[in-house]
């Protein structure tokens, strides 16, 4: 099964960041979060990961410039007629705290990986809060995302902590240790998935 990654926005070419907002407030020590320059870290290292377990995947959006939404989608639904999921990474402003699992609205087979990717979050990230929404019975978060709604093949997208809440900016989304722990929760999902569809496959 094709694992389909997508860096969510642009990344920095030549210093400059690609996409407007989408980034920390600076801190007080200097310091500041540009999401684009961190969902291309967290992919890279989700690559590096699945390279070594031998598990295809495609880079959605290999370029550091701002890829559109649109055309991100018409790149994985080139895949759609193969066994393939989309998994789009970022990271939450707004004012909060935690993890956030999207799928798109209604029941659909991306719950099921929702699911699989809330189990392996709490996994490696058991004193981390993981925002839920059980009303449909289940623990993914539904949203209308262009990504989510568009792409032809099961979908999720996972907001990863608050980059405008200083704690888990500096603690978990800037640090090498953080990051690499989000790597892990991401590399579980993705192969607790490939094993839940081997096996409804067999």
């Amino acid at each position: 099964m094709l694992v389909l990654l997508d860096n969510g926005h642009g990344g920095i070419i030549k210093g400059k960041y690609q996409t407007p907002g989408k980034r920390s407030p600076k801190w007080s020590d200097g310091s500041q979060l540009f999401e684009g320059e961190f969902n291309r870290a967290i992919v890279n290292g989700i690559i590096q990961e699945l390279t070594h377990l031998k598990i295809p995947y495609v880079n959605i959006a290999p370029e550091y410039t701002d890829v559109p939404l649109a055309e991100r989608v018409q790149r994985a639904n080139a895949h759609a007629n193969e066994p393939c999921f989309y998994l789009s990474i970022h990271s939450n402003a707004g004012g909060g705290s935690g993890v956030e699992i999207y799928t798109s609205k209604g029941t659909t087979e991306s719950d099921a990986i929702a699911t699989l990717f809330g189990a392996a979050f709490k996994a490696v990230f058991p004193e981390q809060l993981l925002r839920t929404d059980f009303s449909d019975g289940d623990l993914d978060k539904e949203s209308n995302f262009y990504v989510l709604r568009k792409t032809r093949m099961p979908a999720i997208l996972t907001e990863n902590f608050f980059m405008d809440n200083e704690a888990e900016c500096k603690s978990l989304l800037l640090t090498p240790e953080g990051r690499q722990r989000i790597i892990a929760y991401h590399v579980q999902g993705i192969v607790s998935t490939l094993e839940y569809y081997k096996q409804k496959h067999t």
